[in-house]
């Protein structure tokens, strides 16, 4: 198993519902590789919708502020133009 068996396992969070987080996390911190990663994978395999991840954006911004939130805003449209 890999980390990410272990952590994804779907215990008392659904898989989707631990992906959103992990995508607030790396947006969060500001990481646009990990937020794009975490987006494209969340969207391709979960079929998380660019609404979703808005919710999930503007929690973002009320706790890390307004540059993390625009920089995943910007990493969200640019994965969803090259879809």
């Amino acid at each position: 198993k890999n980390i990410s068996d272990v952590v994804y396992d779907g215990y008392a969070l659904d898989y989707k519902t631990q992906k959103l987080i992990a995508i607030g996390i790396t947006a969060s911190r500001a990481d646009p590789r990990a937020t794009k990663k975490q987006i494209k994978s969340g969207m391709k395999e979960l079929d998380i919708t660019k609404e979703e991840i808005m919710d999930v954006l503007k929690i973002v911004l009320l706790t890390s502020g307004m540059p993390a939130f625009s920089k995943a805003v910007q990493i969200l449209n640019s994965v969803i133009e090259t879809q």
